[in-house]
């Protein structure tokens, strides 16, 4: 039984963090402008940089990539932990875990990744509906009421391991799952340590809907000090 855990949450993990290297921001900006997008704007292999920096063209291709990634990866973890501990939830959470790692220290791009949030909220949905509803509901609202898509990425991060909590507070490994969606909030939450710093600081910068037909040098040296 206990090699069995090993290879069953080794494999779930080695192949959910490769899913998670997977990243569409860095491979559209690569294919389709010939750049690196952690070289341009705010320098984040993430949806907010890249929509900043060439606009909504393209940025479909960005949200599939990311989202059947994700999708993957948790469905890998959720079938194998069925088939040998007959345990999906805890094999989606497990599997999250290794995807959102991946997807923000992919050793295939020298650790620099996204930020994990279009990532994290793909996974919410496939977790559990209900700490989807809490999560999105938080971060669009936060986003709406300030303009910080930041502010409200940590705080819907945030309300992960709560949620966790209260969801699947009568199913087992109740606390496993739980430890596991703090670490994965964590994560997410670390990776905006930056943002956090400059919203105290009243520096952050407001999420803004614009289109970019043409980019001029003076649009991308000001894209590229923020």
């Amino acid at each position: 039984m206990t090699w069995t855990i090993v290879w069953v949450g080794f494999v779930t993990a080695i192949a959910s963090y490769f899913l998670g290297c997977i990243n569409g921001a860095i491979i559209v900006s690569d294919q389709f402008y010939h750049e690196d997008i952690r070289k341009k704007g705010s320098g984040n292999a993430g949806l907010t940089n890249f929509y900043r920096v060439y606009g909504k063209r393209h940025i479909l291709l960005v949200l599939a990539i990311d989202i059947l990634k994700a999708a993957l990866g948790v469905y890998i973890g959720a079938f194998l932990f069925r088939w040998q501990f007959d345990q999906w939830t805890l094999g989606k959470y497990w599997a999250a875990l290794w995807v959102v790692l991946g997807h923000n220290y992919p050793c295939v791009h020298a650790f620099r990744g996204g930020k994990g949030i279009l990532c994290a909220g793909t996974l919410l949905l496939l977790l559990d509906w209900r700490i989807a509803l809490v999560g999105f509901a938080t971060f669009f609202l936060l986003t709406a009421l300030t303009g910080f898509v930041s502010l409200g990425s940590v705080t819907g991060a945030a309300t992960f391991p709560v949620t966790t909590f209260f969801v699947f507070r009568e199913q087992d490994p109740k606390y496993l799952m739980f430890a596991i969606s703090l670490l994965t909030a964590a994560i997410v939450i670390w990776a905006h340590r930056e943002n956090i710093q400059r919203l105290s600081e009243g520096r952050e910068r407001k999420f803004q809907f614009h289109h970019l037909e043409k980019k001029t040098e003076s649009n991308e040296n000001e894209t590229q000090t923020e």
